[in-house]
């Protein structure tokens, strides 16, 4: 029987040159891209993306992985916000479950202290659900 499954990650999106954001945030990230670079499919970047907390430690309360995925971040709120404001860039913590129909759906709220680091932050929260048979 296939299982359901979820990842979440920390992203930071925008014009700018990732490897200031590592500095600045003394945190590497897991993937990045600048403006340019080419993708798989052989197009090119026309935005930069810092890509952070990769969690794929599935819990069925998500709110966990979200924690997770965050905690790093949390004492760095204010370097966040400088870098938000100088760069001119989004945030989003990325939640992407993928569910199966005959297994226990999983508690995708997040909590309280996640959303104040959400609303803090200026960061969007977004959902990516796959639904498999």
């Amino acid at each position: 029987m296939k299982r359901t499954k979820c990842y979440t990650y920390f992203r930071i999106v925008g014009n700018f040159n990732p490897e200031i954001i590592t500095t600045l945030l003394c945190l590497n990230p897991y993937k990045f891209c600048k403006i340019g670079d080419t993708r798989k499919n052989g197009t090119k970047y026309d935005f930069a993306n810092w890509d952070f907390g990769y969690c794929d430690k599935y819990d069925i309360d998500v709110d966990n992985q979200m924690r997770t995925t965050i905690n790093p971040l949390l004492a760095k709120v204010d370097i966040l916000n400088e870098i938000r404001k100088k760069y001119d860039v989004d945030f989003y913590l990325e939640i992407v479950p993928t569910i199966f129909s005959d297994d226990i759906l999983p508690c995708l709220s997040p909590s309280l202290d996640v959303m104040k680091f959400c609303c803090d932050t200026q960061t969007n929260i977004d959902i990516d659900l796959y639904l498999e048979k």
